[in-house]
């Protein structure tokens, strides 16, 4: 069976791998209202310096990310 990127996700995610999971899922065109959660949490795990310099808080934008993958995709 052929695997897609919706399942590598989901298996990323149910590995507790939330970075490569949030890597992959950043690329998806259509994410909906989680979208910017998403593309923040991936940002926060590649360029947290730039995330503190403008004042956010890199673990929060972490969690919010985790959330949000788990409310669009499903608890795994």
């Amino acid at each position: 069976m052929k695997q897609t990127k919706l399942s590598i996700v989901k298996a990323h995610m149910a590995r507790n791998e939330w970075q490569e999971a949030l890597r992959l899922a950043a690329k998806f065109p259509q994410l909906g209202d989680e979208r910017n959660a998403v593309l923040s949490a991936h940002g926060a795990y590649t360029n947290p310096r730039f995330y503190a310099q403008i004042g956010k808080d890199i673990e929060q934008l972490k969690a919010a990310g985790r959330d949000a993958l788990i409310l669009r995709f499903g608890n795994v």
